[in-house]
């Protein structure tokens, strides 16, 4: 345990293979670890496929780096079709970064859970933010609407488009410009990057964040193959940060800690039904097929069974 504190590449690794694996150690290994959180920045990076967020991650772990700062990367891959596992494009695209004992680039495989995020990635977080990370970058699977998630797991939310690909009015379909606390216009280079930056810009004055003291988040642009942009993308970060203060950065973790404790209670009572129910939940479905209950009356049947 005191390994992965100090930061220790294989200790880490092996913490979160076993948040990953749901093994029974990992009580224990949460309450350890527990007194050690809260340090961390979590930056979530999200967008759709195409836009180039494997390749900004990358660009941001160097300007991090430049700045001195530990960096941990949590990168949420689609899961294999084979081996569940995650295919590993993103640390394949990081690699700049393998040798860097400061830098711990983890791939975690998405499993068919929606929203984008692995239902291990929080936990993850806790460890390379107990692991002395001054940043966690999130990196989501592009999955469209439902990437809106990274929102609950991040501290500060990036928001990646690129032009060319109707981002602009997708992002406002999707209600992504709702949780963004920075846009990122990436392959700045391409034609039609000033209209994709003044329709943001348009669209983020439209919206309800124009009250004193309210946040609007920036629109930036950046070419993230080679670097230009990404210091004033990480400039922006810092001041959403600053902005949320003590209080508002409390609220959001709050926040984010209440979904990871009701996902974890939900997960034990799934376990707790599975282990009860078996051939009884088949026999109300029958029961339900054949008319002899309504849905919520077999529910009933499941979650309080007779005392007898």
């Amino acid at each position: 345990m005191s390994d992965a504190r100090e930061g220790r590449p294989r200790a880490v690794a092996r913490l979160i293979s076993l948040v990953e694996d749901g093994h029974p150690a990992l009580r224990e290994v949460m309450a350890a670890l527990a007194p050690h959180t809260g340090r961390a920045h979590v930056v979530g990076i999200t967008g759709a496929p195409g836009v180039g967020k494997s390749t900004t991650t990358n660009a941001l772990v160097a300007a991090y780096r430049a700045k001195g700062a530990r960096v941990g990367v949590l990168a949420v891959d689609p899961s294999s079709p084979f081996s569940g596992g995650a295919l590993l494009g993103d640390r394949i695209r990081m690699s700049d970064h393998a040798a860097d004992p400061e830098v711990f680039i983890r791939s975690m495989a998405a499993r068919g859970h929606l929203g984008g995020l692995s239902w291990a990635a929080p936990q993850a977080v806790r460890v390379l933010d107990a692991a002395g990370c001054d940043v966690v970058l999130l990196e989501t699977v592009g999955v469209g609407q439902s990437e809106v998630e990274v929102a609950s797991t991040a501290d500060t939310t990036l928001v990646l488009l690129a032009p060319g690909m109707g981002d602009g009015i997708q992002a406002a379909k999707a209600g992504i410009l709702e949780v963004a606390d920075v846009l990122v216009v990436n392959k700045a280079d391409r034609e039609g990057a000033d209209r994709t930056v003044r329709d943001l810009r348009h669209a983020v004055s439209l919206g309800d964040r124009s009250g004193p003291g309210t946040w609007r988040p920036p629109v930036l642009r950046t070419e993230a193959l080679t670097g230009t942009g990404v210091d004033d993308v990480v400039s922006a970060l810092a001041d959403h940060l600053a902005h949320l203060g003590d209080a508002g950065l409390r609220e959001r973790r709050t926040r984010r800690a209440a979904r990871e404790v009701e996902g974890l209670a939900l997960e034990a009572l799934r376990r707790r039904l599975g282990g009860v129910a078996g051939a009884r939940l088949e026999a109300v479905a029958a029961d339900v097929v054949d008319g002899r209950l309504d849905p919520y009356a077999a529910a009933d049947v499941l979650t309080h069974p007779d005392p007898g």
